[in-house]
């Protein structure tokens, strides 16, 4: 059966002839929505600042289907490292990544991927030396560095078109998570729409690509809100994109909304129906990277039961193959 969206997997063996797999890394960056100490931020953003699973050495005992655990939650962000140490971090993150990756999926070929908080938040020298650490332990297929939109500047620009000789793809991941600036202005970003067009065309005119990532299910958003978030990725030429279903981290003011029954998460079947609709209304040439958020049980506050990844994508594609829908078909 033919796939009805444009995978990312897939994408990737058309390009480079077999699987690719990213090195999620934690380069001890913070966030301008945050203070000195780490603390504060969007109202969905725990203390992990997306970081992967795999490199955290101390919920390594944790199951991915267990509990929730209020103490791992209210944990604080771990304090700020020199620039030196973070180098140091960078390549033993990069060490065990690798470790895990070969052993999980036997493969061969990697990205290297700044995942964790905004990656372009500091002055370019430490930018450079940063990122700089992480390519000397290649060799990568590409560099992705995950940031916002109010994050892009000229000289980072300048310093990311300077990698395009050392990896076959230089990627920046926007997180714009709406369209509607109500939204925004709500869930604490901090930055408009237009700051993401603007960012995306600067990445696109340096022959960077842009994946853009968001979030299906905010507060008080509707399917009107779903279409504009669509059309304005649509208009920024955005290569690729992440859809997050809304999910409440423990630790988050997300998670105090939802204690108060002022937020709500989508059940499977309604996440499947709004995913659908972006999905036909985002250009088919989109890649899609990413449909479904798999945060771990022990850090998830709802929603609590939900299918996995695998099963979650199974039915996702049996329901558009029954309706005979296909991504980019309302565009």
């Amino acid at each position: 059966m033919r796939l009805h969206w444009r995978g990312y997997t897939e994408h990737l063996k058309s390009v480079y002839g077999k699987r690719v797999y990213r090195i999620g890394l934690d380069a001890g960056f913070s966030c301008p929505n945050r203070d000195e100490n780490r603390q504060g931020g969007c109202v969905f953003c725990d203390g992990t600042g997306a970081s992967a699973m795999y490199q955290r050495e101390k919920e390594s005992g944790y199951t991915h289907s267990g509990p929730f655990d209020e103490k791992i939650s209210s944990a604080p962000p771990p304090a700020s490292l020199s620039v030196e140490q973070r180098c140091s971090s960078i390549q033993a993150q990069i060490a065990h990544g690798r470790a895990f990756l070969k052993r999980r999926y036997k493969t061969e070929l990697f990205s290297v991927y700044f995942q964790a908080w905004t990656n372009t938040y500091a002055d370019v020298q430490t930018l450079k030396a940063l990122y700089d650490a992480a390519l000397e332990e290649g060799p990568f297929v590409e560099l992705i560095i995950s940031t916002r939109p109010d994050c892009i500047t000229d000289e980072v620009l300048d310093l990311l078109e300077s990698y395009k000789s050392r990896v076959s793809k230089v990627w920046v991941e926007l997180g714009l998570q709406s369209a509607n600036e109500d939204t925004l202005e709500r869930i604490g970003r901090g930055h408009d729409a237009i700051c993401y067009i603007r960012s995306a065309n600067a990445l696109h005119s340096r022959g960077i690509g842009v994946c853009t990532h968001i979030v299906v299910g905010l507060p008080s958003e509707t399917r009107f809100d779903f279409e504009q978030t669509c059309s304005l990725i649509n208009k920024a030429n955005s290569e690729a994109v992440k859809i997050h279903n809304l999910h409440v981290c423990g630790g988050t003011r997300l998670q105090d909304w939802y204690a108060q029954g002022e937020v709500s998460v989508a059940s499977l079947r309604r996440h499947v129906e709004n995913t659908i609709f972006l999905l036909r209304h985002l250009e088919k040439n989109i890649v899609v990277e990413r449909l479904l958020c798999e945060t771990p049980n022990h850090r998830l506050v709802a929603p609590r039961t939900f299918l996995d990844k695998s099963a979650f994508l199974s039915l996702l594609e049996n329901t558009m193959e029954e309706r005979d829908v296909w991504q980019g078909d309302l565009t």
